[in-house]
């Protein structure tokens, strides 16, 4: 997915525990305990709340505007002891609920709340807050996209602006407080490789700008609703034009400063993440986190190693079906320098993509029973992220009053014509993360705990098995999408080899962009894409494996599903079974589908 924003402690949630058992299967016959169910539901909302206080970015996502003015304190000792105490309290009040007396969600709000405060006690000794910026996640970076005036950060009352002034305060202080973290790290062996600092500086000196009009902060101000009153217009303009090139510039030109003339010359020469002091521990709590599973970085790596093979066995049937005479390979360069289909300008692959939503609409209901509320957007990303940021899905508020948004990286355009990836559009939008965080958000039934917990090998692994029903929704109708489909599976089968190749087996970055150009030709590699990958997995060790051990999972689960049931089966309910608990665990979500399946029968 990818989300534009990363919010840590939403994402600080998956790690292995003993699964809780599923509602109907290994829960014990009865109706359960009132009291326990009124408790489980209590303490998820207080819990909650506690987030969303700890995470003002997170409430923002959300649609919750009452934390819009502040930022997560994530760096300072008071804040982390915050988020320490929240997880303790939560926990010792967890404890004491009998989960034997719990039935259906309410088992599943059990395990939710078990992962989210072990993963947070596990993780707070681990030293993130010594290494604050970085390409991909750090406030830095999303500062502007919340700025911009068309992210998730609210713009329509005079009282939105006003509070996104205070907000900038706020980003000024943890510039300074993230310098200071970052020397701290320095001293004590923690800092980024240098590539990843190599792609935030030019984030950063984007934002360093001659004059407020040509910021991306002024968004709002070009855009501000004709219904404020003329003496508001005046005095806002006036407070932005002020904040920018008072606070906004000079903090960005302090960061750029820091990070060019002092981070960048410090910052390591080593790629993996098991070469930091905490190294090879930190590194296998990010595959538990990331993947919920008790796999482990080298048995994940075998498995990305075996996924490439299968699919490129499926590309080479593909070209004999062709009648291709040449090999694998030339067939993958030909099928690149092939421009049917292709655009060539960001117009006009954002249209691509709005054509593919009519496309695919119509034939939903043959998968699914339940449809979200919220719509979606198709919009190119911002330029100062384009050499960072991959294609990306940002989330509706659960009230609709902000749409979902797939956003499209364009870069690729400036190397020539590209063709809109119809698996990329299944993945980020519909029925891939659009649909599933859509409907998540929306189902009422569920604690907002759970309609906005993130787990990584779902979400994505969903997401990725999406790519795969592009027949049944009306595309893969011609060869360069079929094969842009196995394409796509195989780059998250690489990322498995190229992420615990490089944080775990020893691999180079040089190495890992041979073996990338390997799979995928001298044009993709050539193109920078694959630096772009591999950059972003060093800015986020572990991130990238979720996909494919997730998507396993998910069709692991079907055709179990559809062995036990035979002419039962039924693939709309299939969907909607997996969806409408929301994000779980792995393990948690295989009880889950192994007892709905026999249930079925």
């Amino acid at each position: 997915m990818r989300p534009a924003l990363l919010l840590p402690l939403a994402l600080a949630l998956a790690c292995t525990h003993p699964a809780a058992p599923a509602p109907g299967a290994s829960t014990p016959a009865g109706t359960g305990s009132p009291e326990a169910a009124a408790r489980i539901r209590a303490l998820a909302d207080e819990y909650w709340e506690g987030q969303l206080r700890l995470d003002p970015l997170l409430a923002t996502q959300v649609g919750d505007s009452r934390y819009d003015d502040r930022l997560p304190d994530t760096l300072s000792d008071a804040g982390r002891d915050a988020i320490r105490q929240l997880a303790e309290r939560t926990r010792t009040s967890l404890q004491a609920i009998p989960r034997s007396e719990l039935r259906g969600e309410d088992v599943f709000t059990w395990a939710v709340l078990d992962e989210q405060t072990s993963t947070t006690l596990e993780g707070l000794p681990v030293d993130d807050h010594l290494m604050p910026l970085d390409s991909l996640n750090s406030i830095a970076v999303q500062m502007p996209v919340l700025g911009s005036g068309v992210g998730m950060q609210p713009f329509k009352t005079v009282r939105d602006y006003d509070t996104f002034l205070a907000r900038i305060r706020a980003f000024a202080s943890w510039a300074d407080l993230a310098i200071g973290r970052s020397r701290e790290g320095m001293t004590k062996g923690f800092t980024q490789p240098r590539p990843v600092l190599l792609r935030l500086l030019p984030q950063l000196e984007a934002q360093v700008v001659a004059r407020p009009e040509d910021s991306t902060f002024w968004g709002p101000v070009t855009r501000m609703p004709e219904s404020f009153s003329q003496d508001d217009r005046k005095r806002l303009t006036r407070a932005y034009r002020e904040a920018i090139a008072g606070i906004v510039i000079p903090t960005y030109r302090r960061l750029a400063e820091f990070v060019k003339g002092t981070y960048l010359p410090a910052a390591r020469t080593t790629i993996a993440a098991e070469a930091l002091p905490d190294g090879p521990s930190r590194y296998a709590a990010r595959v538990k986190r990331q993947t919920t599973t008790a796999l482990d970085a080298h048995r994940i790596h075998q498995v990305g190693l075996d996924e490439v093979q299968r699919i490129n066995g499926e590309i080479e049937e593909l070209r004999i079906a062709e009648r291709f005479d040449g090999t694998r390979k030339q067939f993958l360069e030909a099928m690149n320098a092939d421009t049917t289909g292709t655009v060539g300008t960001e117009e006009e692959l954002v249209a691509a993509f709005v054509r593919m939503k009519s496309t695919v609409q119509p034939h939903l209901p043959e998968l699914f029973t339940r449809f979200p509320k919220a719509d979606f957007e198709v919009r190119p990303i911002e330029k100062f992220r384009e050499n960072a940021a991959s294609s990306q899905y940002s989330p509706a508020t659960p009230d609709g009053s902000r749409p979902g948004v797939f956003y499209v990286n364009a870069a690729r355009l400036k190397t020539g014509p590209q063709r809109p990836s119809e698996g990329l559009f299944l993945h980020e939008a519909i029925p891939g993360h659009h649909f599933q965080v859509a409907l998540t958000s929306e189902n009422q039934a569920l604690p907002r705990l759970r309609r906005f917990t993130i787990y990584n090998a779902y979400v994505e692994g969903w997401a990725l098995y999406c790519e795969g029903l592009g027949r049944q929704v009306g595309l893969y109708r011609g060869v360069p999408q079929q094969l842009g489909r196995l394409r796509g599976e195989l780059l998250r089968a690489v990322r498995l080899v190229l992420d615990t190749g490089m944080h775990h087996e020893g691999w180079s970055r040089e190495r890992a962009l041979q073996y990338g150009t390997e799979q995928f030709g001298e044009r993709q590699g050539g193109s920078g894409f694959l630096l772009l990958e591999i950059d972003r997995y060093l800015a986020d060790p572990g991130q990238a494996l979720g996909y494919k051990i997730g998507e396993i999972a998910i069709r692991k689960m079907r055709e179990e599903a559809e062995h036990r049931l035979g002419a039962a089966f039924d693939l709309r309910a299939f969907h909607d079974a997996l969806l409408e608990s929301g994000p779980l665990p792995l393990e948690v979500l295989e009880e889950k589908m192994r007892a709905w399946a026999p249930a079925k029968r």
